[in-house]
């Protein structure tokens, strides 16, 4: 899973770096792609299945108020948008997931303060993630913090075990009270990954079956990492 992360890691900051204005979403699927493919490995979320449809891509490309799973297409990036790059390598039968939300050019302050909080917040959930600890630990974490700044924490989408499959338990949650929930133990591995608003929580699915949007079209941000919990503490394997 080391590996599949440090290929994970590899991919994105190649991604990174084309994200600017005028760059249509689909052409950044297809960088990812081609990148992960030249590391010997594979796409997690191409063909991925829920609610019997198939995800078409392997990059998830969520602009602005859209939190996760938005659908690479012909949209072109804009000076001022945000942009969320989530990705999923698999390995030899093992699964990493990460995530990252870019400003595209300048940006409105509020926007850059709400990716640096959500970035922060995804630190504070790491830190928390020790042997003994609860996944009520780092919800309950990131949840203090991220409404003390004034942003909202999306409830309906979570973190979650991760391992042979994408998403295995347990869930990990971004809010939620200390010392409840699942106990950490070592050798677990979770994905941590907070989805924050600048408005309210509550969240609307798109026509397309995958997009998922603030219901208020207030923005969003997101960060992910994939987290070993070990005795000597929490070993991000997607840095």
């Amino acid at each position: 899973m080391a590996h599949a992360g440090s290929i994970l890691a590899k991919v994105l900051q190649r991604v990174r770096k084309v994200v600017k204005p005028g760059v249509r979403t689909k052409d950044l699927d297809e960088l990812a792609n081609k990148l992960v493919l030249s590391y010997k490995a594979r796409p997690a979320f191409l063909g991925y299945v829920s609610g019997g449809r198939r995800y078409p891509a392997s990059l998830c490309v969520s602009v602005n108020e859209e939190i996760v799973h938005g659908l690479p297409s012909d949209r072109v990036l804009a000076v001022g948008d945000v942009v969320g790059l989530d990705f999923g390598v698999i390995y030899d039968g093992w699964y990493a997931d990460s995530a990252i939300t870019l400003p595209v050019g300048p940006v409105h302050p509020q926007a850059a303060r709400l990716l640096a909080v959500t970035e922060r917040a995804l630190q504070i959930g790491i830190e928390a993630a020790r042997v003994g600890s609860t996944v009520g630990d780092i919800g309950h974490a990131i949840q203090v913090y991220a409404e003390h700044q004034g942003f909202s924490v999306v409830r309906d989408l979570v973190g979650h075990g991760i391992g042979r499959a994408l998403h295995e338990d347990p869930q990990v949650p971004n809010f939620g009270n200390a010392n409840e929930g699942a106990k950490l133990q070592a050798g677990m591995v979770i994905a941590i990954e907070p989805m924050l608003s600048a408005g309210g929580k509550a969240i609307t699915l798109a026509d397309d079956g995958w997009t998922y949007k603030t219901a208020d079209e207030s923005l969003s941000a997101h960060f992910e990492h994939t987290i070993a919990i070990t005795k000597k503490g929490p070993k991000v394997l997607t840095r």
